[in-house]
């Protein structure tokens, strides 16, 4: 008998995955190794229903732009707009168009239709609004909290009125311009006017969160709830475009540890709003050191998973998503001394694995390092079992 086979259950289901952890967290991850594959999608969909169904979990986040997952929670909660629309303006980085978020979102919205608020199930971006080429404006965010607190609160304590927003934002096309992700120099996160929107946004989530007894009782707790997400993501853009700015060698890093604190912080408040399913990449959901190379550059930075972990200890696990194949895009059958080996020459087609027993009946003999010969795609690290709660592995990888 393998150290595979103990490991492995034969079952990908809530029971399963949840008989691995010693409490059931408020916040449950599912990494994945590449975006978009349709296999993945649909068992990150039959699993988070049953979570939904039978554990009680209320929220599922998506890596995707916070700010535009509030049309996808508007969708399934209330039925507003139609199922198009919120594919199109609900997320980022073109995951609108991959057909098993779709099936999800159609899939929450029939869930909810009928069932009073707090039995519904909420959608979520917890990602910035950011994307691989450019960094959007902090026009909206910055906008959105200044007209919230500008309605509640006595004028004398707002530290600006609107039209001085206005007039040092200036022109959106000059935050979001592509050429500063490479150029630092073309990028006006180091001007004063950024500085001094950088003192005002903290300037109005401090007036935020000091008037937190009287917004509270004058608003809904969605309508606070929303403007604490504002004043998290207007602080988080403008210290991301800070970072854009910078001519050091240290640039890249600071980018990538900006997005991932933006992340971890959106996290942090769902899983204080109640039970929450978390999709995203396994590297922002791993508790161990991210790594990678940029333009030649070895980049370090604590991924998000990480940074709530060390917040919620038990309260978030993790269970990462490993996969043999994904032939389609050159991912041919895994050599026999890695970790997706090993579980390739189990006979079934998916399991749930306990990295721990894993790693154990390995004993002294560590696997390899697969190298993945297409750039989407990220094999498991054999050093991170430790730091992982669960495997869900997936033998071969097809298209629809």
């Amino acid at each position: 008998m393998t150290a595979a086979t103990t490991a492995a259950v034969p079952v990908v289901d809530a029971s399963t995955v949840l008989g691995l952890l010693p409490v059931t967290p408020r916040l449950l991850a599912l990494g994945e190794p590449t975006h978009g594959e349709a296999d993945l999608l649909d068992l990150r969909n039959d699993l988070f229903r049953q979570l939904v169904e039978q554990e009680g979990y209320r929220t599922i986040a998506i890596e995707s732009d916070c700010l535009m997952g509030l049309v996808v929670d508007d969708h399934v909660t209330s039925g507003a707009g139609t199922l198009d629309e919120a594919m199109e303006r609900g997320f980022s980085h073109g995951w609108g168009a991959f057909p098993g978020n779709r099936e999800l979102v159609r899939w929450m919205r029939a869930y909810n239709d009928g069932r009073p608020a707090s039995e519904q199930v909420r959608f979520a971006g917890f990602d910035g609004p950011l994307e691989i080429t450019a960094a959007a404006s902090p026009r909206a965010a910055l906008t959105a909290l200044h007209g919230y607190l500008a309605a509640r609160v006595d004028p004398d304590l707002l530290p600006c009125p609107a039209e001085t927003l206005d007039r040092l934002l200036g022109a959106d096309d000059r935050w979001t311009d592509p050429a500063a992700m490479m150029d630092p120099s073309r990028s006006v996160g180091r001007t004063p006017e950024a500085d001094r929107l950088r003192l005002l946004a903290d300037d109005l989530v401090a007036l935020l969160d000091a008037q937190t007894p009287h917004l509270v009782a004058a608003s809904t707790r969605e309508e606070w709830d929303r403007a604490r997400l504002y004043g998290r993501t207007a602080v988080g853009l403008l210290r991301y475009h800070h970072w854009m700015a910078d001519p050091s060698p240290r640039r890249l890093a600071r980018l990538t540890s900006a997005r991932d604190s933006m992340m971890a912080a959106n996290l942090l408040a769902l899983a204080e709003r109640g039970p929450t399913l978390v999709s995203a990449h396994n590297g922002h959901l791993q508790r161990n050191r991210s790594t990678m190379r940029m333009g030649g550059t070895p980049l370090e930075w604590w991924s998000a998973g990480a940074i709530v972990s060390a917040h919620l200890g038990q309260g978030y696990a993790f269970l990462a998503t490993a996969v043999g194949t994904i032939r389609h895009q050159g991912v041919d059958t895994p050599p026999p001394d890695t970790v997706e080996g090993l579980l390739y020459a189990l006979p079934g087609d998916r399991y749930v694995v306990d990295p721990r027993r894993l790693a154990a009946g390995l004993g002294d003999a560590p696997p390899a390092t697969r190298v993945s010969p297409w750039y989407g795609y990220s094999p498991l690290d054999p050093e991170h079992l430790g730091g992982i709660d669960g495997i869900v592995f997936v033998k071969d990888a097809r298209r629809e």
